[in-house]
């Protein structure tokens, strides 16, 4: 395989707490039966896989990343997140995450571990227990993140159970993104909090398929639209998104992206660790966005380590590794 230029720089990486083999094919079992997601076997997070697919593929550091369903977890996962970081500081970076069906949770979760070393960024699911992203009641939330000029990593809901029969992460995890995405849009979250640089998993998943159909139809007295929003406005607001390439490399997907969000706010993500990114399948992705001629050859070059933009303080772990 083609490395590129620079090393790449992962900000859309998961990991997963130690745990049992019974409680492994639990999961994949129900994976199987409510996502119809149907892995030959259970899945296991491995740090030592980890290092040797980073090693393989030129990358210089991943950015984990993981929103366990439960409170409990989600500490417990960040916690484990730190502590692979201190192990592993020129390697890897946490997105912490956040349990926002729970504001009061996530702000003391922030004050947890906010202040420590090799956190990052901020992970948060666009549906978490029912709650989306786009509730009014999270507006303390991202005033805390606002004041805090935070990165904030916004993950499809990996819950959500299959429609139409087909596995979540082929098709419902595009339109979830979407939904939450114009949601937040119409509620104000992005134009209210201008300090917050959000970041949408998968090329924003249907979003840039929206957003001409927002800019035609959006504004019309028929659409609610409590903050008066223009065509412009839309325009503008979703530009200041920036978006990952994890599973989404395609011609297709990039030509779109890049026309919503611009070229420049794209970054590379590669969906490593979980039971729908193999080794083959991460190098496929990989290879298309090192050969797409759908972006500029400049920009092309610059998406591998443009997460230093986001994360300067990583990628100068990872410079000094």
């Amino acid at each position: 395989m083609t490395r590129p230029a620079s090393a790449l720089i992962d900000i859309h990486a998961h990991f997963s707490l130690p745990s049992t083999p019974a409680a492994r094919h639990a999961a994949w079992e129900a994976s199987r039966r409510r996502q119809h997601f149907l892995a030959p076997e259970p899945y296991e997070w491995r740090l030592d896989g980890t290092l040797a697919y980073m090693d393989e593929t030129g990358t210089a550091m991943q950015m984990l990343s993981t929103v366990p369903n439960n409170l409990e977890s989600l500490r417990a996962s960040n916690d484990y997140g730190v502590q692979i970081v201190a192990t592993h500081p020129t390697r890897f970076g946490l997105l912490a995450a956040l349990p926002t069906d729970d504001p009061q949770a996530s702000l003391a979760e922030i004050q947890r571990v906010g202040g420590l070393d090799g956190v990052d960024g901020w992970a948060v699911s666009t549906v978490y227990n029912g709650q989306s992203l786009a509730a009014d009641a999270l507006d303390p939330l991202w005033q805390q993140l606002d004041d805090r000029h935070a990165v904030v990593f916004v993950h499809p809901n990996a819950y959500a159970p299959a429609v139409a029969d087909l596995p979540t992460p082929l098709v419902e995890v595009a339109f979830d993104t979407g939904r939450t995405v114009v949601s937040m849009l119409y509620a104000g979250v992005f134009a209210r909090f201008p300090n917050i640089t959000f970041v949408i998993a998968h090329a924003g998943g249907a979003v840039p398929l929206l957003a001409g159909r927002l800019g035609l139809i959006g504004t019309e007295p028929w659409v609610p639209n409590p903050h008066n929003l223009g065509t412009s406005e839309i325009e503008t607001t979703l530009r200041r998104l920036w978006v990952d390439t994890a599973a989404s490399a395609s011609d297709q997907q990039l030509t779109a992206a890049a026309a919503t969000f611009g070229e420049d706010h794209l970054v590379f993500g590669s969906d490593w660790g979980v039971p729908c990114t193999d080794k083959a399948s991460a190098l496929r992705n990989i290879r298309a966005l090192l050969c797409t001629e759908a972006i500029g050859r400049t920009a092309r070059a610059a998406v591998p380590d443009r997460a230093h933009v986001l994360f300067p303080q990583a990628a100068r772990r990872a410079q000094s590794g």
